[in-house]
């Protein structure tokens, strides 16, 4: 299959690399930045482009890879060329695609992306739908060969698919931050959570995470929390993050018991 990839960021980069792997020819690659486009085109072997009037017509698809705010007008553009046109947005409803083209699907990754680290594509899972049961069945041949996990998924599930990976994924992370910089700020090495951090990420691979919840909350440890929370004195706002996380897991565990 000939493809545009509009857009270079990371879920673009993975992508594109991807689709080329498996024996697609990636056409032109577009980014507003033309270093930007210049840099994945390189990599998968296209042309690079900063203009949208550039685009070439022999592609069979274009997939937008860009922020949710500029899906739609980038699809307006793109609606002229009457190809099959997806984005790869978790949160964007392909209904919002339909005023411009009926030849519109979806085509998301469910993973996190960064150019510095290479990914296993057949190992993300990629989410499908089309705008009809033709582009859905071509869009899952096409997934096909860039991932062994193909779902069709509709807007609606996929928006709270969406909503559980900011939980799952973005969340910790951040609390993954909070954790490194109370670390340093008494000149201890983060490396240190790490062990525990992947021996807490392998359990759920096997388990329901609720079954293996360890913790002072679990416990209902209140002399444990309360010392935590006097630690965070000067910190009103990660005691308030401590205190809703620690509540919610109280509640969902009924009063369990953990091994922390």
């Amino acid at each position: 299959m000939h493809i545009t990839i509009i857009g270079s960021g990371n879920v673009a980069t993975h992508m594109a690399a991807a689709l080329k792997n498996a024996g697609h020819r990636i056409i032109q690659v577009y980014s507003r930045d033309l270093q930007h486009a210049a840099m994945l085109a390189y990599h998968v072997g296209a042309e690079a482009i900063d203009d949208l009037e550039a685009i070439v017509p022999n592609t069979d698809l274009f997939i937008v890879s860009v922020k949710d705010d500029a899906i739609v007008d980038m699809v307006k553009a793109l609606a002229k060329h009457q190809k099959l046109i997806v984005h790869t947005s978790g949160s964007t409803n392909l209904n919002d695609l339909l005023p411009f083209t009926h030849k519109a699907g979806v085509l998301y990754p469910l993973q996190t992306f960064s150019k510095s680290k290479e990914v296993d594509f057949f190992t993300v899972p990629l989410c499908i739908e089309g705008a009809d049961e033709a582009i859905t069945a071509d869009l899952k041949e096409l997934a096909a060969t860039i991932s062994n996990n193909v779902y069709a998924v509709n807007s609606a599930n996929r928006k709270i698919l969406h909503l559980a990976a900011v939980f799952a994924c973005n969340f910790p992370n951040y609390l993954y931050t909070v954790a490194q910089q109370l670390l340093a700020s008494h000149r201890m090495d983060f490396n240190m959570l790490k062990p525990l951090i992947l021996e807490t990420a392998q359990k759920v691979q096997h388990q329901a995470p609720a079954s293996v919840q360890t913790g002072p909350a679990v416990r209902n440890d209140q002399e444990t929390m309360n010392a935590h929370l006097q630690m965070l004195n000067n910190q009103p706002q990660l005691q308030e993050i401590y205190t809703l996380l620690s509540q919610g897991i109280i509640k969902n565990n009924n009063g369990g018991h953990g091994d922390k």
